[in-house]
């Protein structure tokens, strides 16, 4: 989070508006009362003078209308003593001036030169000629404008006549000095005010910007996914309670958040353990979330998926659109096939929508359809092989019984030939189903190995021995077996089935004059097995499938020979039920090997059964 310059904290806003509202409070009380003594200094002042100049107005309007000898005082000299009475340091002077404008007396000694001569103030004119008392505030000459004097012009009258007037200069230049004291008084007064005020305002403002402070903090921390602090409550005031709101959504939102860690390691696990690939898309279709598995099975890396198309991920782009799979109800195969092995995967799509229908995404559920289509694909085979294997031999049954039902029964010659090839179709039929039956248990597992140790060796020469004395071709035996005994526990019963299947097919495809290998070796605790042939062999390619149910290389000639085709299926699901494993090395022309393994028994002295 960007810090907050100083100037625009909340602090410093709260303290100089505090000021602020100080300093105009302040102003306003201070220009009304400075207005208000000022206008009251000044009236007491004028009224002071006027009330003065008023006694003295009667003494001057009686020495005017004297009527006066020779022998008596000139008038200059009866008004000298009246205006000495009134000289004081308020008032500078007193001039007396007749009607005719010309200044009589004066109280300023040292302004004498004046007496005789003409007024040419306009304040003087103006009282006389309207017989109204006149005032004014003007600087004084003598003292080069720095100081005020109050002027003052009272007409004198005598039975509604002005005979003269009296003009007064005050020094009212001490009430603005007692003004300016009075505001130096204030402006410190004003000073020490501000300095309180910003003492307490920004104590106040810390009673309100610490608990703010606080819950920044947390809410830094917060967004940092601390939820442990919790912010000090300072209060029961409006920001205490928002103080305790704010510790009470912490707690909330560590709920919420410890809630949401939950689900999502849940979904993460989920999603991380799922066998199923796993795709999200937003709105516009662009990938958001992809599981790995979905990565193991689309085999990209995760940069090149995400914020990409999910059709241009499941590179169906060209046939699909992001609507189409938006509306698509059925799964979609997505054939990642090559010429070396198949690849099929299916593809499951559901709409993320709110209530109203808007579509916020879609998610693909993504499996390994290779399997499954494999295992189609064998059941197909499967019933088209068993059908194939029935309808044949019963093809052959129907043709020969309708020949004996038509009469051919007579036939002491042909119907004994005809009933020999219905009891081998039949036989054929029987060891078909057997297989099938035997292969059924085996896949259910409903089946016991009947087990017991038996001396391999004789055990194997005994079928061997069977073989030998039972076979109609010219074959030759070679036995390449170790002298010593080796014990093994197995289901005779079961192995003697695996060891018939593979010694017949060895004569089925030896050729005559050919030779039949019969061995086996021992290394640590198991056996090894092998039965070799000088038969036609088999191609590479087709070598890894011979184990697989109704499989030939060449039908044709496997058919011709009979057999069910399911000899070395049966024979593998018993191997591997006794712990071992079967396999075949051949090459075309070449002859054909097969080998199988078997645990054998140590007794408990370490040493051989």
């Amino acid at each position: 989070m960007q810090k907050v310059g100083f100037l625009k904290s909340i602090y410093v806003k709260i303290v100089m508006i505090y000021i602020l509202l100080i300093i105009i409070a302040i102003q306003i009380i201070g220009i009304y009362f400075v207005q208000k003594l000022e206008q009251t200094l000044k009236e007491n002042f004028q009224e002071s003078i006027t009330d003065r100049v008023s006694l003295v107005e009667f003494s001057v309007r009686e020495e005017l209308l004297k009527v006066r000898d020779e022998d008596d005082q000139t008038i200059e000299q009866s008004l000298h003593p009246i205006l000495n009475g009134v000289n004081s340091t308020d008032i500078k002077e007193v001039r007396v001036i007749n009607n005719r404008f010309e200044i009589i007396a004066t109280s300023d000694i040292n302004n004498q030169s004046i007496v005789g001569q003409r007024s040419v103030d306009e304040i003087v004119r103006k009282s006389i000629t309207t017989g109204t008392p006149l005032n004014n505030i003007s600087l004084d000459s003598e003292t080069r404008n720095r100081n005020r004097i109050w002027i003052l012009v009272t007409p004198i009258s005598s039975q509604g006549e002005v005979i003269g007037s009296l003009y007064v200069e005050s020094n009212i230049e001490n009430v603005f000095g007692q003004m300016n004291e009075i505001n130096r008084i204030l402006a410190g007064g004003t000073a020490v005010a501000l300095a309180i005020t910003i003492i307490l305002g920004i104590l106040i403002s810390q009673t309100i910007t610490r608990p703010i402070s606080d819950m920044r903090r947390q809410a830094q921390a917060m967004a940092k996914g601390n939820f442990s602090r919790k912010v000090r409550v300072y209060g029961n005031d409006e920001i205490g309670q928002l103080a305790i709101a704010f510790n009470h959504l912490t707690n909330r939102l560590q709920e919420s958040q410890s809630t949401t860690d939950a689900e999502r390691r849940k979904l993460s696990s989920v999603l991380t353990n799922m066998t199923d690939g796993v795709i999200a898309t937003d709105r516009k279709g662009r990938v958001i979330l992809i599981n790995d598995p979905a990565l193991k099975l689309l085999r990209i890396p995760r940069e090149m998926v995400l914020n990409r198309p999910i059709t241009s991920v499941l590179a169906i782009d060209t046939a699909n659109s992001f609507e189409d799979l938006i509306h698509m109800k059925d799964a979609l195969t997505l054939d990642f096939s090559t010429s070396e092995r198949p690849f099929i995967l299916r593809a499951n799509f559901s709409v993320i929508q709110k209530e109203t229908g808007f579509v916020n995404g879609l998610i693909a559920v993504i499996h390994d359809n290779t399997e499954q289509e494999k295992i189609d694909m064998e059941r197909r085979d499967f019933v088209a092989n068993v059908s194939h294997e029935l309808r044949t031999p019963l093809t052959t049954m129907s043709s020969y019984l309708e020949a004996l039902a038509d009469g051919a029964w007579k036939d002491r010659e042909i119907a004994p030939a005809f009933l020999q090839v219905t009891q081998t179709e039949t036989k054929r039929m029987i060891r078909l189903v057997n297989d099938l039956l035997q292969l059924s248990k085996m896949d259910s597992r409903d089946y016991k190995l009947n087990r017991e140790i038996v001396d391999f060796k004789q055990f194997f020469n005994r079928i061997i021995d069977r073989f030998e004395l039972s076979k109609s071709q010219n074959v030759s035996f070679h036995r390449v077996l170790p002298e010593k005994q080796y014990f093994v526990e197995i289901d005779t019963d079961k192995l003697t089935q695996v060891i018939d299947n593979i010694i017949s097919n060895a004569l089925k495809y030896s050729p005559d004059g050919g030779n039949i290998r019969f061995g086996f070796t021992v290394k640590d605790t198991h056996m090894k097995v092998m039965v070799s042939d000088d038969g036609m062999g088999i191609p590479s390619a087709n070598v890894e499938r011979i184990f697989d149910r109704f499989y030939r290389v060449d039908r044709a000639r496997a058919r011709s020979m009979g057999g069910t085709g399911l000899g070395l299926a049966i024979a593998r699901e018993m191997i591997e039920a006794h712990g071992g494993s079967i396999w075949v090395e051949s090459e075309e022309g070449q002859g054909t090997t097969v080998f199988f393994t078997l645990e054998i028994e140590i007794n408990e002295e370490g040493e051989w059964e």
